[in-house]
C-alpha cells in the first residue's frame, strides 16, 4: 500500500501569491500533476491541513477545481489555517464524519491499513488542540474489535522540533492524553503523520514512529536558534511518501521532490563503463 501525504498548500482565493512571495496554486498543481503521474500510483492521498490560507468558501472552491485532475482517493484534516463548515462543505466525501459530529474525526476502512484521521484545529488560534471529547473518540476507535494496524494522521505535532516559532503553536492540550492512548495501543498504530511545520522531521514518540511532512509549496528555514526569526525559504517543494508492507507490517517513509530536476542519468566507473 502507497500513502502520499500532501500538507500546507495555504491555497488562495484568486490563485492570490502566499504572503506576496509563493504561488501556492501552482504549487498543488505540480503535486497533483506528480503524483498522477508516478508509478505505481499511492493507493490513497492523506491532506494534513492547511487546505486554504484563510479558510474560506472560496479558496476551497479553487482546491476542488485543481483536485479534479487527482483521480486517486483522498482524505483531509484541516488545519490552523482552515474552517470547518467550509471546508467540509466543499470536500464531504474527503471528510467523511458522522452526522452531527462537532469535529473531522474519522475512520476509512478502505485499506490494508486502517487510516484515522484526527481534528487538532482551534478555530481563529495558531496551535492545535484535542478536547476530551476527541480523546475518548479515539480511545473507543482504538477499542474497537477490529485488530488491524493503523495509522493517524492531524495537523498540529504534539512535538517540539527546536524551531521556536513553531513549537510554541504545536500540539498543546489533549498532547499528553493523546501520548497515553497511542502508547497502550503501539503496537497497532504503525505511525503518526503530521504537517503544520513545513519541514520534514521524524522521530519516536510514545513508542510508535511520528513524522512530519514537507509543504508542498514553501518551506519553514531551519533555524535551531532559541527565539529564531518566524521565516520561510523557498526550498524544494516535496511529499511523503508512506509504504506499507502488510506482510512484515513495517511503515517505510520516503521523502520526493516534486520539482524536476536534471536526470536520471546512468552511472560510469572511471573508465567510462557503465555500471549496472
Amino acid at each position: 500500500m502507497l500513502i502520499a501525504q500532501l500538507t500546507d498548500l495555504h491555497i488562495g482565493a484568486g490563485r492570490r501569491l502566499a504572503y506576496r512571495k509563493v504561488d501556492t496554486a501552482g504549487a498543488l498543481e505540480n503535486a497533483v500533476a506528480y503524483v498522477m503521474s508516478m508509478e505505481p500510483r499511492p493507493d490513497v492521498v492523506l491532506f494534513t491541513g492547511d487546505i486554504g490560507d484563510l479558510g474560506t468558501p472560496d479558496e476551497y472552491a479553487l482546491v476542488a477545481e485543481i483536485l479534479k485532475d487527482l483521480t486517486i482517493p483522498y482524505f483531509m484534516v484541516p488545519g490552523n489555517h482552515d474552517c470547518r463548515a467550509p471546508l467540509c462543505a466543499a470536500f464531504p466525501d474527503a471528510t467523511p464524519v458522522a452526522s452531527g459530529q462537532a469535529f473531522v474525526n474519522y475512520v476509512v476502512d478502505d485499506f490494508d491499513l486502517r487510516l484515522i484521521a484526527l481534528d487538532t484545529l482551534e478555530e481563529g488560534k495558531p496551535g492545535g488542540v484535542l478536547p476530551t471529547e476527541q480523546l475518548d473518540w479515539l480511545r473507543d476507535v482504538l477499542a474497537e474489535e477490529d485488530e488491524r494496524d493503523c495509522l493517524i494522521f492531524l495537523h498540529h505535532p504534539p512535538i517540539l522540533t527546536g524551531i521556536t516559532h513553531m513549537d510554541v503553536q504545536n500540539l498543546g492540550a489533549g498532547a499528553d492524553g493523546l501520548a497515553d492512548i497511542v502508547r497502550a495501543h503501539r503496537d497497532r498504530i504503525r505511525a503518526i503523520i503530521c504537517g503544520h511545520v513545513h519541514r520534514p522531521i521524524h522521530t519516536i514518540w510514545a513508542g510508535v514512529p511520528l513524522s512530519i511532512g514537507p509543504s508542498v509549496a514553501h518551506q519553514v528555514a531551519f533555524d535551531l536558534r532559541v527565539g529564531g526569526a518566524s521565516a520561510f525559504v523557498m526550498e524544494p517543494p516535496a511529499l511523503h511518501l508512506h509504504v506499507w508492507d502488510a506482510d512484515q507490517k513495517n511503515l517505510m517513509t520516503h521523502m520526493a521532490y516534486i520539482d524536476r530536476h536534471d536526470g536520471p542519468h546512468p552511472f560510469f566507473d572511471e573508465t567510462g563503463k557503465l555500471i549496472v
